[in-house]
């Protein structure tokens, strides 16, 4: 049965949807039909391919509420009462140093050509906001929301949800129920390969959920255990090229490790004075910026290993408790 309106003819019984599809195929990862679709192939399928585009957003103006009567020499940090902050050493901020170094950060990013996607400023009880690695993982085709661990961060997964959907990426998952997930402790070995840190911030839970959504994108997920406080996984290891990895042999999991030589990677250890070593961003196969006062590492990278190294002043913000890879999240990483 039709029926005529302004000469229009329609199709009552349905079978118009029918004549316009449905075409489930090509599938969403395929590389035309994703492009065609989202605008680009958004995420990542390791650590190390050349990096086009990462999340970032600036340093919070809450860390001016740093006082020094909040000063506890047990633990060397300034710690909130009220846990919205902590500050580690026995120095407030220089938060003229914060900026300057944020910002000589991002300079050369730009330099080298990556997009830098900037996250809205949040209240100023969101002090460690600036460290956008943790709200998310991202994968080949998108993105997983994660859920944060510390009350003090809870919310900034909305905020990094928006950002992200703004910027014409895929979200493919979130992390839900009783399930926590940190982007820092989440590293991308091979293509079809993942790592995951269980700590105190990063629960089994979230694992379990994690691999769940990664095992529909034909991505398995080992789950390793970190050792005592070390919350994230890129606190004590980091990819440099498919076959190699910096490692801080005195926190990185023997798991981990043994998983890593199992596939035929080789780890070079840090040097014993520069915890902080293995925090850098790669931004192509063994080239790589890592804090200018972390030079032993750097020296032994580049000659040994032919690892290419930037160094950028970066050693005030490391005292809010997070590095230059934790300061970022790739967007996008080339992959096939």
């Amino acid at each position: 049965m039709t029926t005529k309106t302004d000469s229009t003819k329609e199709i009552a019984d349905g079978r118009f949807h029918q004549l316009m599809g449905p075409e489930a195929d090509p599938p969403f990862l395929d590389l035309v039909e994703l492009e065609q679709t989202w605008g680009r192939r958004w995420g990542a399928a390791d650590e190390v391919s050349p990096l086009r585009s990462v999340l970032m957003r600036r340093p919070s103006a809450g860390l001016a509420e740093v006082r020094a009567d909040a000063y506890d020499p047990d633990l060397d940090a300034f710690v909130d009462p009220d846990r919205s902050w902590y500050w580690t050493g026995d120095t407030l901020p220089d938060l003229d140093a914060v900026r300057a170094q944020y910002d000589a950060f991002v300079d050369v990013l730009r330099r080298e050509g990556v997009v830098v996607v900037f996250a809205p400023d949040l209240p100023p009880r969101f002090t460690k906001a600036v460290y956008t690695r943790d709200p998310l993982v991202t994968i080949p085709g998108g993105a997983i929301i994660g859920r944060l661990a510390p009350r003090m961060r809870r919310g900034e997964e909305q905020s990094i949800t928006a950002t992200v959907a703004a910027a014409g990426m895929p979200i493919l998952g979130t992390i839900t129920g009783s399930g926590l997930v940190e982007g820092g402790s989440f590293v991308k070995v091979r293509r079809d390969h993942a790592f995951f840190g269980t700590s105190v911030r990063c629960n089994p839970e979230g694992g379990r959920q994690l691999g769940r959504l990664l095992d529909e994108h034909g991505i398995r997920l080992s789950t390793v255990s970190l050792p005592g406080y070390l919350i994230h996984l890129d606190m004590c290891a980091v990819m440099l090229d498919d076959d190699l990895a910096l490692v801080n042999p005195r926190l990185a999991p023997y798991d981990y490790l043994s998983a890593l030589w199992d596939l035929g990677i080789e780890t070079v250890d840090v040097h014993p004075d520069e915890e902080w070593a293995s925090n850098m961003l790669v931004l192509d196969r063994r080239r790589a910026i890592l804090p200018a006062h972390l030079p032993r590492t750097a020296e032994l990278l580049a000659d040994r290993y032919d690892v290419e190294v930037i160094p950028v002043e970066f050693r005030e913000i490391l005292k809010n408790g997070g590095g230059l890879h934790c300061s970022t999240m790739e967007l996008q990483r080339d992959w096939s």
